[in-house]
């Protein structure tokens, strides 16, 4: 893939045709509510992966479901380009990066546009829970962009945000569709779950800990 340094990324990522980048935090993107049809030009669900890194998740799914769409949405250029790249360099043709913040959803993506989300390895937030990608604050995003019925999967080492996850589904009276408290001694040969492993999945494994899976539904 070769190396570059921050500045050399980022000047990549603003050159790449896979990345959108924001305008205006405050302005809709004209892409909403336009994804699969001016950005895909098809007529395919779409999938994010929140807070998406290096894109693993993006890039592997795009590959297994070509039906599909997929969009990962992190902040930090240096890390899409990574998962940027690769896309390029291998002509995946149905996977985007979208460089926003999170809580901003709604400025790109319009009500029932999204499918299904990922939320693979995100940061935990120890000591401020309401920045956790599972409290409510951002349940309520996703309730405005995401399909009535539509699946969000999470997927941590940290026991602190999977207890939480779990409290907040609990507390809202959400579905559970799936629930796995340590994938690789209980659910080993799912595919999904196991096949694909960002850089810090493979980190945590190294270092022995346990991975926890959720996934639950916003709406019946």
């Amino acid at each position: 893939m070769g190396k570059k340094n921050k500045t050399g990324r980022i000047e990549d990522v603003n050159r790449f045709p896979n990345v959108i980048q924001y305008v205006d935090f405050e302005d809709e993107h004209d892409l909403k509510g336009k994804w699969s049809s001016d950005e895909f030009g098809n007529g395919n669900p779409i999938t994010l992966e929140l807070a998406c890194g290096k894109g693993e998740y993006s890039v592997d799914l795009a590959k297994k479901y070509p039906d599909r769409n997929f969009v990962g949405v992190d902040i930090k250029g240096p890390r899409i380009w990574v998962g940027a790249k690769e896309a390029l360099d291998n002509s995946i043709p149905n996977v985007r990066f979208l460089r926003a913040f999170i809580d901003h959803l709604e400025n790109y993506f319009s009500k029932d546009e999204v499918e299904e989300i990922w939320i693979p390895f995100s940061d935990p937030y120890l000591k401020k829970p309401k920045k956790r990608l599972t409290s409510p604050k951002f349940l309520k995003i996703y309730r405005n962009v995401l399909k009535p019925g539509g699946i969000i999967h999470v997927k941590t080492d940290s026991k602190v945000l999977f207890e939480y996850t779990l409290r907040v589904i609990n507390k809202e009276n959400l579905k559970i569709v799936s629930r796995i408290d340590n994938v690789y001694q209980d659910a080993p040969d799912h595919e999904l779950l196991t096949t694909i492993q960002t850089y810090y999945e493979k980190m945590h494994l190294e270092e022995g800990k346990t991975i926890h899976y959720v996934a639950f539904k916003l709406s019946s």
